[in-house]
């Protein structure tokens, strides 16, 4: 028997998508399970255990536009997949499950995709199971039922090999890090939008005290389209800080974080790898809910001015853009000092401000 799931496409929610991943490996252990996904998410999974076989839905490339689906379609029609679990909400995920012929297709009914769908489960309404997204994907198992009931969700992590992590310390030395430095890796963007960002010149300010104050290494990191950014706050330091921006494969991300000692970013992809990595992380909120998006680890330090308007889920902010410019330097290199002291499994706690 053969399970294709398709998985969320950012990924910060392919990250809070793993319970519910390793929860299918669970309950369908003599299944082959593959995933379906875009090539960011798909080198996230490479070689994690809830995951048999990866495919690359190359949405920019051989599967873009309706030819490209009517490609994809076909060749998931050979694989002859008898489930289909649609992790992914748009309605084009049950689109090529159903051209697919796969028989059994599950997905939530949502995105007028029902009458593609085998099993129509009914989204979850506002008090009907945890805020937090890993529970929404879990729900599904749930109803569909895969489950008796969701199980409690523990610390997620993504498995880094041995070598691997070898792999990222022998770059992050190519690079300049010290071997017994604190690194202290930054991430300044966010893919969602601008308003999910902290002012680069905080960020600029930040790093600055870091590597004089605490004789810090610090890293950022980001994708080739935050590449702007990231020049833009070291244009603005006075010290020195190592730049993996734009350089940075996805597959390899995860290792590269579990190298350094601590991470310092908005609510992006990058801050739920950074925790999935085993790093202590301090996200910086403000149009999105942490009771929704935070990362499930141990070591999390929250830092959030609390506005009216927030969170309003926008991608740029209409108005002053509040809930980030009220957020002063000093409350995050207070937290960042706290971390340095801190042993790496102590949790770390939340710096919300009223």
């Amino acid at each position: 028997m053969k399970i294709l799931v398709r998985a969320p496409n950012w990924v910060g929610d392919a990250v809070m998508a793993i319970p519910a991943l390793e929860t299918i490996r669970r309950v369908r252990g003599g299944y082959e399970i593959c995933i379906l996904a875009r090539p960011a998410v798909a080198d996230l999974y490479s070689g994690q255990p809830f995951v048999d076989r990866i495919l690359q839905y190359d949405f920019r490339g051989s599967h873009r536009g309706w030819l490209g689906r009517e490609r994809l379609a076909s060749k998931l029609r050979n694989e002859k997949f008898d489930i289909a679990v649609l992790l992914q909400n748009a309605f084009d995920a049950a689109w090529l499950a159903w051209r697919a012929g796969i028989p059994e297709r599950v997905g939530y009914a949502r995105d007028a995709r029902g009458p593609l769908l085998t099993k129509e489960i009914r989204v979850p309404q506002e008090g009907e199971i945890p805020r937090h997204e890993s529970h929404y994907y879990l729900e599904l198992l749930r109803r569909v039922g895969w489950i008796g009931a969701s199980p409690a969700i523990h610390p997620i992590r993504l498995l880094v090999s041995e070598a691997a992590r070898a792999a990222a310390e022998s770059a992050l030395r190519g690079a300049g890090a010290r071997e017994n430095a604190w690194r202290c890796a930054i991430a300044p963007g966010a893919s969602y939008g601008a308003a999910k960002c902290w002012p680069p010149e905080r960020f600029a300010h930040l790093a600055d005290r870091l590597i004089t104050e605490c004789s810090a290494d610090v890293i950022f990191f980001g994708t080739p389209g935050e590449r702007e950014i990231a020049d833009r706050i070291r244009s603005s330091m006075k010290s020195r800080a190592i730049s993996l921006v734009g350089e940075t494969p996805m597959r390899d991300l995860a290792a590269l974080f579990s190298s350094c000692s601590a991470f310092i970013g908005n609510d992006s992809g990058a801050m739920h790898v950074a925790a999935a990595a085993g790093l202590p992380v301090i996200g910086i909120f403000g149009p999105t809910d942490p009771a929704g998006t935070a990362p499930v680890t141990e070591q999390f330090t929250l830092i959030r001015e609390t506005v009216s308007c927030s969170p309003c889920f926008l991608r740029r902010c209409p108005v002053d853009h509040r809930c980030m410019e009220r957020i002063p330097v000093d409350s995050v290199f207070a937290a960042a000092l706290r971390l340095k002291h801190l042993p790496r499994n102590i949790p770390a706690r939340s710096a919300e401000n009223a």
